[in-house]
């Protein structure tokens, strides 16, 4: 947007309701910086949990409402699919693949920044464990140590995807907003 000046550094005038373009590059950083805390978060809470928590003692915290009870998870959520873990750590490297190349380069909204930053930080940081953690490379179990009632036991990684899930169903279906921005007219 062009604003008319009549001294350096202020505006004449400005359209009403007019909202400042960012370059593609500030979505970037934002996709990035939460990517990056995200992953820093859920990778420093797991060495916490591995050094602190007893696998035979879990903590309960909130009078139950949450347990910190360390497992090493070798599957889905509630263990499913152990067989097939190298499957998981597949996928994962392919879903950060399709949003960095795919995705990223598309970003024109904050709130797409954001959700896209949740969706990389929450499958890097359980691909992290599938990678670096025992048995193996591409076996390896995901470390998980917090319980609410009824609900499997997860961790950072975890959350971070279904925060990324909200969001992208609240932008895409609830505001119906594209990755740049735009909004798509409903007939």
């Amino acid at each position: 947007m062009r604003h008319v000046q009549t001294a350096r550094g202020t505006a004449v005038a400005a359209e009403v309701g007019a909202t400042a373009v960012r370059s593609p590059l500030t979505y970037r950083l934002v996709w990035a910086s939460v990517a990056l805390a995200g992953l820093a978060l859920d990778i420093s809470t797991k060495i916490i949990a591995v050094s602190r928590l007893d696998p035979v003692e879990p903590i309960r915290l909130l009078g139950g409402l949450l347990t910190l009870r360390l497992i090493r998870n070798p599957g889905a959520a509630f263990s499913q699919g152990a067989q097939f873990t190298y499957v998981f750590a597949v996928v994962a490297v392919l879903v950060l693949a399709f949003v960095v190349i795919r995705l990223v380069p598309q970003l024109r909204h904050p709130g797409w920044a954001v959700a896209l930053g949740l969706l990389c930080a929450g499958v890097g940081g359980n691909l992290t464990d599938r990678l670096f953690r025992a048995p193996g490379p591409f076996r390896g179990h995901v470390v998980d140590f917090l319980e609410l009632p009824y609900w499997p036991i997860f961790n950072v990684a975890d959350m971070c995807i279904s925060a990324a899930a909200i969001l992208i169903m609240v932008l895409a279906v609830v505001r119906n907003v594209g990755l740049d921005g735009s909004r798509a007219v409903r007939g």
